[in-house]
């Protein structure tokens, strides 16, 4: 597997690397101290995954992390961070990363390298303890005002669940073209980047 890891700290990145290599089975192939490295990392060497940390002077691990999906939506980034901060954690899901583990959590940084390699989402377990709580709405959602219909309120309910387009145009007895320009339509509206966002964003903001 090859990484590349983005910590303002270079103690932190020595160290990681040293860690992560004696496996034998993970490569650092870059490291950088900001998050305008980062972006450039990315394009030059195309990690299976960053491995990055958040708050960094100029550009942070979350801007730089938006500016990569934008560039690359398959990119991988899970990052790792001293901080639990809610804000954090809840643009992280809502951006697309793969994960967002601590620092201190020092051993299971490896296993989560491995586990999003393999498609899976990782938190740590201070940050999974917040995650239910985090899934909450804070207030009512309003539909109107962000220009969203009943239908495409079911549609955003049915992606939340976890259907694929087929199934979503069988439920509602829609073709699947007709789906798949609804859910274009509500990523616009919610300037959201793909249906996993989408996904997380009704349950954080819609599901009571």
């Amino acid at each position: 597997m090859k990484i590349a890891v983005i910590d303002d700290d270079s103690l932190v990145a020595l160290s990681l690397r040293t860690i992560l290599e004696s496996s034998g089975q993970i490569t650092v192939a870059a490291m950088g101290s900001s998050g305008a490295e980062a972006v450039e990392i990315y394009r030059q060497h195309k990690p299976d995954v960053m491995l990055m940390d958040i708050r960094m002077e100029g550009m942070n691990g979350i801007e730089a992390g938006e500016k990569i999906l934008r560039e690359f939506p398959d990119a991988r980034i899970l990052y790792l961070t001293t901080f639990s901060d809610d804000e954090y954690i809840v643009k992280a899901m809502l951006m697309g990363a793969k994960g967002y583990i601590l620092k201190q959590d020092f051993e299971g940084i490896a296993p989560a390298l491995e586990a999003v390699m393999g498609g899976q989402s990782v938190f740590g377990g201070a940050v999974a303890e917040k995650l239910p709580e985090l899934m909450k709405p804070r207030e009512k959602f309003d539909f109107e005002a962000h220009g969203i219909s009943p239908k495409e309120r079911e549609i955003m309910e049915k992606v939340a669940e976890g259907l694929s387009n087929k199934e979503i145009a069988a439920r509602l007895f829609l073709g699947e073209g007709t789906v798949r320009n609804y859910i274009s339509t509500l990523l616009d509206k919610l300037e959201l980047r793909d249906r996993t966002q989408l996904a997380v964003f009704y349950y954080t903001k819609v599901r009571k």
